[in-house]
């Protein structure tokens, strides 16, 4: 098969994402969480992404939803009887039920991350198997939904229908833009194929062969014709037959819809039919037919992904042609690029880093000025002490060090934390978050020390250990390094005597938080107090997948943006840069356009920054 063939492949969540510096964080939102393992489902049918629609704003979206799912069912999960039984109360707090020298954990990401709502907004799903409820009485749909088989007697057939439909679970969604399934002939009659395959709407009968009603098209193997809302189809493409590979597209900004054959496109027809919900349908006619359909669970053999591209690259040349000019008069694309990142820069607390790109702007204009008598003006970037004030505020969040971070807030902003207490409650989980993941670092470390002791009494070799293989960042320091130096010089014993102190000290500030919040009306608060405090049930967080991710560093500069945020606000500044303003309206302007296969549904903000940051970062 050809390699450029597209096909399904799973959602990856590290490899090809652009991993923003944390003085991006604000983009987090737009950029969409990868961190959840989709490919893998206690929900039924795995999550599967056709590989021509991976980058799109309609698999972002349709990955939120699903990431949802799967939390509210964690939920759930952490709700039932056992788990209950297990897993202490936030009222627990002051009389914590824990086992001796056990090692406790904490989660954050009910508290650094916005809460997924219990529904998110419509987004339709994939089509993902056959439809058992929706068929003509004939056809079996074999267990894995993929497969389905005339079973129908030639003499029933003959007496009491013209075929046997069966649709898809879902409709084709017009806001992936594009879409294209593929059915593979198990078996047919060689000299007598009566196979359909096409889309039709729900209103289509399912005992005639596709194509043959109103709002459906059908391409025919017996004799290659097209049929488009009647029973007399025209000359289309060749027939086929067992083994052969069928594959069907539309394109909703096109209105337009084409089938292929083993990878080679027959090209396209015009039906009306795009502005209803249209699904995915076979039709079958004679005893062991037998087809199964992909939907983009595996490979296609037709190159779908070229045909996306050449789509998304005709949408972009229109966008690229734009006069970028208008959009602030007086300043052309380049200088107004440039402003924005100053702007961000500045916004950010990078005062020194913005006033580095002010003078190189200058120098480049300089080395482009033809004209001696014309003076290149620089850009003055003031000294801003709140932006000094923010970038150590911030970097003490990102350090894990919340005590500096509270330090600092109530000393240059004393009514930030007052003022708004669902940060301060954050910044306090998070400081409970730091202790519990250093307490577990330390405690692994402890366990490594005791056996590598034992293996030098016995003459073994020591062990090495990665207790903290959460985070991507290789370059971030590990913030339990002095401990381990301390380590290093003492008994596995006395290691361990002051690891059981800091764990009475996460414990002590948990006893505090959970009674400093006792009370609060806030309805979120006793929620998350309560979801976090359970998490003590397990022994080593770190090492829990259910868990593990929670502890995540990339939780710091969440709150990190949003104190950052509170802080501009109370200053009389907008919490978000114009770069960040100009990015969301951006994401939600092609949403708009792309509501019903409109040019938005092919083009990814995302995915072109993405596109950028490989370019200048190609390693």
């Amino acid at each position: 098969m050809d390699e450029r063939a597209g096909g399904g492949v799973p959602l990856d969540h590290n490899k090809g994402r652009l991993v923003m510096t944390s003085i991006s964080g604000g983009f987090d939102d737009f950029m969409g969480s990868r961190d959840s393992d989709l490919s893998s489902s206690k929900l039924g049918d795995p999550f599967f992404v056709p590989s021509h629609l991976s980058s799109s704003n309609y698999i972002r979206k349709l990955a939120k939803e699903y990431e949802a799912k799967i939390l509210r069912a964690t939920k759930e999960s952490k709700l039932s009887p056992a788990a209950s039984r297990s897993a202490p109360r936030s009222s627990d707090f002051t009389q914590p039920r824990l086992p001796a020298g056990s090692h406790r954990g904490i989660s954050h990401s009910v508290v650094e991350r916005p809460l997924l709502p219990e529904e998110i907004s419509d987004v339709p799903p994939l089509p993902s198997r056959w439809n058992k409820d929706d068929l003509w009485g004939s056809i079996e749909v074999h267990s894995d939904g993929q497969s389905v088989e005339y079973t129908g007697s030639r003499s029933l057939h003959d007496r009491d229908q013209e075929a046997a439909v069966v649709r898809a679970d879902h409709h084709m969604p017009s806001q992936c833009g594009l879409y294209y399934f593929e059915v593979s002939i198990v078996h047919g009659r060689r000299d007598d194929t009566n196979i359909a395959i096409g889309f039709s709407t729900k209103n289509a009968s399912t005992s005639r062969p596709i194509g043959w009603e109103a709002d459906c098209v059908g391409y025919h193997g017996d004799d290659g014709r097209c049929f488009t809302g009647s029973n007399a189809g025209q000359p289309y493409g060749p027939e086929f037959n067992t083994g052969d590979v069928i594959g069907c597209g539309v394109n909703f900004l096109e209105h337009t819809a084409f089938f292929t054959k083993n990878g080679v496109n027959l090209g396209t027809v015009s039906p009306d039919v795009t502005r209803d919900k249209i699904y995915p349908a076979v039709s079958l006619r004679k005893p062991r037919e037998h087809v199964v359909v992909n939907f983009g669970q595996n490979p296609f053999v037709f190159d779908i992904d070229n045909m996306m591209n050449e789509q998304r690259n005709k949408i972009q040349a229109e966008i690229q042609s734009t006069d970028a000019s208008i959009l602030e008069p007086g300043m052309g694309e380049t200088d107004l690029i440039h402003a924005l990142i100053l702007q961000f820069l500045q916004h950010d607390g990078y005062v020194e880093t913005a006033r580095a790109f002010a003078e190189d702007i200058k120098e480049q204009k300089e080395a482009l000025n033809l004209d001696p008598n014309v003076t290149i003006e620089g850009i003055n970037i003031r000294d801003d002490k709140d932006a000094h004030n923010r970038q150590r505020i911030r970097k003490s969040i990102l350090d894990g060090d919340i005590d500096s971070a509270l330090k600092l807030t109530n000393k240059c902003y004393p009514q930030v934390l007052h003022d708004n207490e669902v940060i301060n409650f954050k910044l306090r989980c998070r400081k409970f978050i730091e202790l519990v993941r250093l307490a577990a670092q330390m405690r692994a470390e402890v366990e490594l020390k005791k056996r590598n002791e034992l293996l030098s009494s016995e003459g073994g070799t020591a062990l090495g250990m990665d207790i903290d293989d959460d985070d991507d960042d290789d370059e971030e320091e590990d913030e339990s390094w002095a401990w381990k130096q301390q380590m290093n010089a003492e008994t596995a014993e006395q290691a361990l005597a002051k690891v059981t102190v800091l764990e009475q000290e996460m414990l002590q500030y948990g006893q505090t938080l959970g009674a400093r919040y006792a009370d609060d009306a806030h309805p979120e608060f006793s929620k998350t107090l309560a979801e976090i405090w359970s998490l003590v049930a397990y022994s080593n967080p770190l090492k829990e997948p259910k868990v593990s991710h929670l502890l995540d560093r990339k939780g710091r500069v969440v709150v990190a943006e949003e104190l950052n945020a509170c802080i501009l606000s109370s200053l009389g500044k907008s919490s978000c840069a114009s770069l960040e303003k100009l990015y969301a309206q951006t994401c939600v302007l092609l949403d708009e356009v792309g509501q019903d296969g409109g040019p938005g549904a092919f083009i990814s903000a995302q995915d072109v920054v993405r596109t950028a940051w490989d370019f200048v970062s190609p390693s």
